[in-house]
């Protein structure tokens, strides 16, 4: 019999066989939507790269656009464009695990739809604002309302096969880190030929599309969706409880760690005595080089995690991203930062693909959706956490201090990782001995 990594059987088995001795509830959804996932997977790419371009392009003209609806003064333009900016990740982050649950009751293709519709209402309504307070609010509205990357991600852990899902969910990734990459860019330019409220309908409109796409490509099918009595009835054993926690841990540090840097970027190269006309453009090739190095590898190593498991690539990638930490304290110039943040976007990029793979095999399938919506929330937590931690560790102990202690904290994250799964296998190998029909321990590898 063929060897397989220990994240391809399923942990909640026992759970499974129980309610369902068959199996066919489980397996029913994937093999039924089969033959559509690489389809999907593509419009799915297009969508999030289209959704994220739209959410970050406003990035470079964000305080002009701020200063036009009336705010006065550096410090009110400042402080009303971080609420406007970050308003979209706090929706998003709110209400994913309400879409996550309602995309298990009615299906992964409606919560699509309903995501690229509603943004691509929101963002054009965002270039008719006429104030600051209007601008939050609109911004708020296309995160509670959004989430089409979310959506995707649920969609396509479970239709990929089990042995391409680490794959498919890297290369789904880089539509979204291409997106955050390319969105400041087009930010940066488009308005100077069309104006900014143009900007905003012209994204609208390019979302529109991904729409369109969404509706008439996606392919789902919906028949035997599982009953409300089924959706809860989720036994929370010791291996499930572990393995899903891990992730939520693992994904929140994941964002944390990247994030806890960036907005002490400038701060840092004034320190290395970078000029004053300089550190702006060296700030977004700073900032641009993590997720481009993201981007080249994500595919790759979801391949390489579907060879030897999720938990590996996982461990393996939080010390790597944590070894390439440390130089980073102790750069002399703007390029050795800018070379060292491209590997730890590389470090990183394995790590949320490896994430939701783990969680793809561990979680039954009717509740799948849920569970991804709670660990997209916690990746927007640790979005929110890291700049909060970085500054406070910059400005009580040193710039420097940031990517030591950073760095500590994601190998205390790998440690932690390799003993959950060492504790997951022990609890999964006792499960396989008093359960009938579970493939031979002896199979499985790490």
């Amino acid at each position: 019999m063929t060897k397989r990594s220990v994240d391809d059987r399923p942990q909640a088995e026992a759970v499974r066989l129980a309610t369902d001795p068959s199996g066919t509830a489980h397996t029913s959804y994937a093999l039924r939507n089969e033959k559509y996932w690489k389809q999907n997977l593509v419009v799915c790419i297009f969508g999030s790269f289209t959704t994220l371009v739209s959410l970050t392009l406003l990035l470079p003209f964000l305080p002009i656009y701020v200063e036009q609806l009336g705010a006065k003064g550096t410090a009110s333009i400042v402080q009303w464009s971080g609420l406007a900016f970050g308003a979209t990740f706090l929706g998003t982050g709110l209400t994913a695990p309400l879409w996550g649950h309602l995309s298990d009751r009615f299906g992964r293709k409606p919560m699509l739809v309903r995501a690229a519709i509603g943004m691509a209402i929101v963002m054009s309504t965002i270039g008719l604002a006429h104030n600051v307070y209007q601008l939050v609010l609109l911004r708020l509205l296309a995160g509670l309302i959004g989430g089409y990357s979310s959506s995707a991600m649920v969609l396509i852990a479970t239709q990929a096969p089990r042995q391409r899902a680490g794959w498919a969910l890297g290369i789904l990734s880089t539509g979204s880190l291409a997106g955050n990459l390319i969105g400041p860019l087009v930010g940066g330019i488009l308005p100077g030929f069309i104006g900014i409220r143009q900007t905003f309908f012209a994204a609208g409109g390019v979302i529109a599309v991904a729409a369109v796409a969404t509706i008439l490509l996606v392919r789902e099918d919906r028949s035997a969706m599982p009953s409300r009595e089924t959706r809860q009835r989720m036994e929370w054993t010791k291996s499930l409880r572990i393995t899903v926690v891990s992730m939520l841990a693992t994904a929140m540090l994941v964002l944390l760690s990247n994030m806890s840097i960036e907005p002490i970027v400038t701060v840092y190269l004034q320190e290395l005595h970078v000029g004053r006309n300089q550190v702006v453009f060296d700030a977004g090739m700073i900032m641009a080089a993590s997720a481009f190095g993201s981007v080249l590898l994500a595919p790759r190593l979801g391949r390489i995690a579907d060879r030897i498991g999720g938990w590996k690539m996982i461990a393996y990638c939080l010390v790597a991203a944590s070894l390439t930490l440390i130089p980073q304290a102790f750069v002399t110039d703007w390029w050795q930062l800018a070379g060292l943040r491209f590997l730890l976007g590389m470090s990183l990029a394995g790590l949320l693909p490896s994430v939701a793979k783990v969680i793809k095999h561990a979680v039954p399938e009717h509740a799948l959706g849920r569970v991804i919506g709670y660990l997209q929330s916690s990746q927007y937590a640790g979005q929110v956490l890291g700049p909060l931690m970085g500054g406070a560790i910059g400005a009580h102990l040193g710039m420097r201090f940031v990517f030591l202690l950073t760095s500590a904290l994601l190998m205390m994250g790998a440690l932690f990782n390799r003993i959950g799964s060492r504790v997951v296998h022990a609890l999964d190998t006792a499960n396989r001995n008093i359960t009938p029909h579970s493939e031979p321990v002896q199979n499985l590898v790490f």
